[in-house]
């Protein structure tokens, strides 16, 4: 294939940085100091050092002192001086080579094909690939994950800095996949297993997670509380708040689709049974095949009532944990068709409904911007921030 440019979404931009959220000790002030300036030169753009120093609170001598070990390092280059009308002598720019640089990201959310790309450190696609999963779980699936993985990195156009894998289930901060029924993993040590075979470092996250990342750094995802509601085949969650992606105990946060919203207290509305043993879960009407098979065959204004009664179900289970979180916004990542109309007006009205003024009457319920590739731009978040420390 020919390795053609193209951005991840008609309209993103590189966002905010996320919050550090453990203490920095004195061993890792290097590493800590040098994500601060590699952050600052990747969302703000080219800058003096003097420039890296006021903004960051780090001193001059610290950063001329970082920035010559990341031009070492090829990350960064000096870019010639600012013109300015100031007396003195003007301020050499140094910027990060955001071009020099490739990351392989895929997403294994599909249940048919795995979906990979080559891209730029700023969300550029450059190479995309996807192969058929023809049935596959367990090993014999992540052997075709590994196989993908190889391809992708062979049609790499510079050097790879990493490997981004969103993944459906429950993965803890090691890139182990605790459980993903649909994929066979149970107790999977996925990130190491790929890091050792591919020869590069691999990062894995739950899906619904890496969405938010991905509208977080290249969307415009609000950093100060925001939700990105994934719909497929299953029903799930990333939640980001102050800058900080919320992870739970069990690395299981946002699991939203298996909160019961159907029993017999709700008219006209049988619960079904849902894939995780239990009757009523929110994942049983608002998944894409129970939005289909609730709307086929029905007229136009049929189906406007139907996707509004779905999105009064939603709004029922967002409304607590909008109103628990203080949430911004809701982002909805899936078919527009199905979800971009009466569902979210519904949706949305509900949730006002159901929470206090001051936070319902704010709350922005509203479509994602990175569409499809959602999960690609957050598996290559990944990357940035657990190889550059940027996101």
């Amino acid at each position: 294939m020919t390795a053609t440019t193209q951005p991840l979404a008609a309209a993103h931009g590189v966002g905010r940085a996320l919050r550090p959220t453990g203490k920095v000790l004195p061993e890792h002030a290097r590493a800590h100091n040098r994500s601060l300036v590699l952050a600052h030169l990747f969302h703000i753009g080219p800058a003096s050092r003097a420039d890296i120093a006021r903004s960051t609170g780090l001193t001059r001598v610290t950063v001329s002192g970082m920035v010559a070990a990341l031009i070492a390092e090829g990350l960064v280059e000096e870019l010639g001086v600012r013109v300015e009308g100031k007396v003195g002598k003007p301020a050499t720019l140094v910027g990060m080579r955001t071009e020099a640089f490739q990351i392989v990201a895929v997403d294994l959310t599909d249940d048919t094909h795995l979906l990979g790309a080559v891209l730029t450190l700023v969300g550029a696609v450059v190479v995309r690939r996807s192969v058929a999963l023809e049935g596959r779980t367990g090993q014999p699936a992540a052997d075709l994950l590994e196989s993908l993985c190889q391809e992708l990195l062979a049609a790499a156009t510079r050097p790879v800095i990493g490997v981004g894998i969103a993944s459906p289930g429950v993965i803890d901060l090691d890139g182990r996949v605790v459980q993903a029924p649909n994929r066979g993993w149970y107790d999977l040590p996925l990130a190491a297993n790929l890091t050792e075979s591919l020869g590069v470092p691999v990062h894995v996250a739950n899906d619904a997670n890496t969405r938010a990342l991905g509208e977080f750094t290249y969307g415009s995802a609000a950093g100060s509380g925001c939700m990105v509601l994934t719909i497929g085949e299953g029903v799930g969650a990333g939640i980001v708040v102050d800058g900080a992606l919320v992870l739970g105990r069990h690395h299981a946060a946002g699991e939203i689709g298996h909160v019961t919203v159907v029993d017999g207290d709700v008219r006209d509305e049988p619960p079904l049974d849902c894939a995780c043993g239990r009757t009523g879960c929110l994942e049983t009407v608002l998944s894409v095949p129970a939005l289909r098979r609730r709307t086929a065959g029905l007229t136009p204004e049929e189906s406007d009532a139907a996707l509004a009664s779905v999105g009064r179900l939603l709004g029922i289970a967002l409304a607590p944990v909008v109103s628990a979180l203080d949430l911004a916004e809701v982002l909805l990542s899936g078919p527009p068709e199905l979800l971009d109309g009466p569902l979210r007006e519904s949706a949305l009205a509900t949730v006002r409904a159901r929470t206090m003024p001051v936070i319902g009457h704010g709350l922005a319920l509203r479509m994602g911007s990175l569409d499809e590739d959602g999960a690609l731009a957050g598996a290559a978040v990944l990357v940035l921030s657990g190889q550059l420390g940027v996101s």
